[in-house]
């Protein structure tokens, strides 16, 4: 199992070292250019040429991405064009916001989306079944910013009942430490902020985690339905279990592993696809840090980004990768 995680933390590197060369190259694709967009429409040949200088964009390419990479080793990820603020230092609590976001919004569609699986699977061809299947269809095929803009218009606006933009008030906000809010207000021993900071969440991650709940509904049924036809559950049966013993303590775990495979998907998925839920909801995350970037040809912003993402999302694979030792001991690496 050690030699197993080594090899493929080593496996890591040429994974990322290909994500950043294409990213770079993907970016640098991008119509326009920053030294205009920062200096503007009204700026000299002169005055465009001489920031190209100082930014080195007016270096070939392949010398570009080598200065790149030489600061990214270093920890370096370099400075916005726009702001002129290490981005290291603006990304963090971006970062902590998507996720934080996102760990609540696959919350959400693992609790409901397991649950009604299970329900569908144990009740097949039942009321149930068909309620919980068309349930999953429908939040599958949901528009996510058509439901996240009917939350706010009734959850937000005709009732009151919860917040409809941002992390959290307005006013007498939370000095942040770790930047994960929640964490946050119990290291300030703050609950009421706390019950703040949960309102705000409710919306976006409902919103955000439909479509992984409905997919994760359907995949548990189908992989329930499996396992309940095998041997070993009959005998459990004959042995006189009961049925929730059954499904929860014998079934469910050996059911879990192409579920667990959809839950990692879908999580990195999620960190690197709420640029829309983050928009309308004034979340001030990653995705949206990036889509400002793109506008302003913000080349670092975009990259760094990107990247940290793509790191994630890895990351996010190669634990779910180990969880299947942990779940399946038959599984042997």
């Amino acid at each position: 199992m050690l030699a197993y995680t080594i090899r493929r933390l080593f496996m890591l590197i040429p994974v990322l070292l290909g994500m950043t060369l294409i990213v770079f190259s993907i970016v640098h694709l991008i119509p326009g250019n920053p030294a205009q967009t920062i200096l503007g429409e009204t700026a000299t040949q002169e005055a465009i040429r001489e920031l190209e200088e100082n930014m080195g964009l007016n270096e070939p390419f392949f010398v570009q991405y080598g200065l790149y990479l030489a600061d990214l080793f270093q920890g370096d990820l370099g400075q916005s064009l726009r702001t002129k603020v290490d981005i290291g230092q603006e990304i963090l609590p971006r970062v902590a916001a998507t996720f934080e976001l996102t760990f609540f919004a696959m919350l959400f569609a693992i609790i409901i989306g397991v649950n009604a699986g299970i329900i569908s699977a144990w009740k097949q061809n039942t009321w149930l079944d068909f309620a919980a299947m068309i349930f999953a269809l429908v939040g599958v095929s949901m528009p996510v910013f058509w439901l996240a803009l009917m939350e706010q218009w009734v959850f937000a606006q005709e009732l009151g009942w919860l917040p409809s933009s941002g992390r959290q008030p307005s006013t007498g906000q939370i000095e942040p430490i770790t930047h994960f809010y929640v964490i946050d207000s119990l290291l300030h021993l703050d609950f009421g902020r706390l019950m703040q900071v949960l309102s705000h969440l409710v919306l976006p991650a409902v919103a955000l985690g439909t479509i992984p709940m409905a997919i994760i509904a359907r995949m548990t049924r189908s992989s329930m339905l499996e396992v309940m036809k095998s041997d070993y559950i009959r005998t459990v049966r004959a042995k006189g279990s009961g049925q929730f013993l059954v499904i929860y303590k014998h079934a469910l775990r050996n059911a879990t592993i192409p579920v667990l495979t959809v839950i990692g998907l879908q999580t990195g998925v999620l960190l690197g696809g709420a640029i829309l839920t983050e928009t309308i909801f004034a979340w001030p995350g990653v995705g949206r840090y990036v889509y400002e970037g793109i506008n302003y040809r913000d080349y670092p912003v975009i990259q760094s980004g990107i990247l940290i993402i793509a790191f994630l999302f890895v990351m996010i694979n190669l634990i779910v990768d180990l969880l299947y030792a942990y779940i399946d001991p038959r599984i042997k690496y």
